[in-house]
């Protein structure tokens, strides 16, 4: 009896000390009832992106494609423990008369995804329209669409933009602000206007009521960049990591072509943006196991002898699988150097930043960080 007695006091030790949220206070009973719904080690940061797509909105959707990529980075050094959580983003728009007014002109854009690719094509797909901007009716839905999950380590984050008052609509936004806090998730407003007026028109309340944090933003503000001397160097290594990628089976040259076509995307607002969308490709939140060979192998459900030879790109068609298997190998070992070159030049390249206080304090970038690492905090985040 002593040695059980002995075994779960050791359990439920280990169970509080792994755990990222763990709290020494809570009593055993709470801890195991806790710790069944939650998943140590594979923590989650989830955003769900609510965007105002009416036709005052262009410089916030700009906003949104130009600073993606700086945005992902900063979440790619957060850790949990000694863990690093993995992102998921969701996007929707909202507020455009070409969207369906029986579902409050509302459109989900892409469900939770990793895929940065992905998530960054629809990005440039949104225009903007007309508008009726239901901020209550948008939030909502999306807590009832997306999925979640039960892990309470996770961080789970709504992020809506827009400029008209967010009372609009049959939903109430107390409603659907409570609703989120219930349900662990944090709704953070970001008014595209003046501080004030953005109180004044309840954005700040529907933060308040979830406990999120209210912002307002330029959104009119064009993004600025800072040129640094390890730009070109950095960018050079990019067509370099690209040429690791081993596409296969169904989609694999799709989403190669996708990839090439969204360094284009990041391109087009400068050589600068183009580098932090270059150096998230090199962290581990860029995953692409579901079409190439060298992130599928990690997986473990997969195998090499499962592969077809349709599957395969023409350079693969006629290898054995141990040629395969070394020919990933080499992949392998050559995109880890290229990526930590990237991520060792990229550390030079924040510092030069740094040195020239180039932060720009009143854009789309600079409210979502803030309010993601005063939330994380609560969570045990760290950076």
């Amino acid at each position: 009896m002593k040695t059980l007695i002995k075994t779960l006091v050791l359990s439920l030790c280990i169970i509080n000390f792994t755990s990222c949220n763990a709290n020494e206070k809570k009593d055993t009973a709470l801890v195991l009832a806790k710790t069944e719904r939650h998943n140590p080690n594979k923590q989650f940061i989830k955003v769900a992106l609510l965007l105002d797509t009416s036709n005052s909105m262009d410089g916030l959707i700009d906003q949104a494609k130009a600073q993606l990529w700086d945005i992902v980075n900063e979440l790619s050094y957060a850790k949990c423990g000694e863990d690093k959580p993995k992102l998921q983003i969701a996007l929707y728009e909202y507020g455009n008369d070409n969207l369906n007014g029986d579902e409050g002109f509302i459109r989900q854009v892409l469900a939770f995804s990793n895929d940065l690719d992905e998530i960054s094509k629809q990005l440039f797909s949104l225009t903007t329209n007309g508008g009726n901007e239901y901020c209550g009716h948008v939030i909502q839905t999306s807590l009832n669409q997306l999925k979640w999950g039960e892990n309470e380590d996770d961080l789970k984050l709504i992020f809506i933009a827009g400029n008209e008052p967010f009372s609009q609509g049959k939903i109430s936004y107390q409603d659907a602000a409570k609703q989120a806090h219930k349900n662990g998730v944090s709704v953070n407003t970001i008014f595209c206007g003046d501080y004030n007026q953005g109180i004044a028109t309840y954005w700040k309340d529907g933060a308040d009521l979830s406990h999120g944090d209210y912002m307002a933003i330029n959104h009119n503000h064009a993004t600025t960049y800072v040129a640094t001397p390890y730009d070109d160097k950095i960018l050079k290594l990019n067509q370099k990591l690209n040429g690791t990628y081993v596409a296969y089976g169904r989609i694999g040259e799709k989403k190669m072509a996708l990839q090439a076509e969204q360094d284009s995307n990041a391109e087009s607002y400068s050589e600068a943006n183009a580098v932090s969308r270059t150096v998230s490709k090199s962290s581990h939140l860029y995953q692409n196991s579901n079409w190439d060979l060298v992130d599928a192998e990690k997986r473990k459900d997969f195998k090499f002898e499962n592969l077809k030879k349709e599957d395969l790109p023409q350079e693969l068609k006629d290898k054995s699988i141990t040629e395969i298997k070394l020919y990933v190998k080499n992949k392998r070992q050559e995109r880890e150097v290229i990526q930590l070159e990237i991520q060792q030049l990229n550390e030079k390249r924040r510092l030069y930043i740094k040195s020239k206080n180039s932060e720009d304090k009143n854009g789309l970038e600079n409210a979502m960080i803030k309010a993601i690492k005063t939330q994380a905090k609560e969570k045990k985040y760290t950076w």
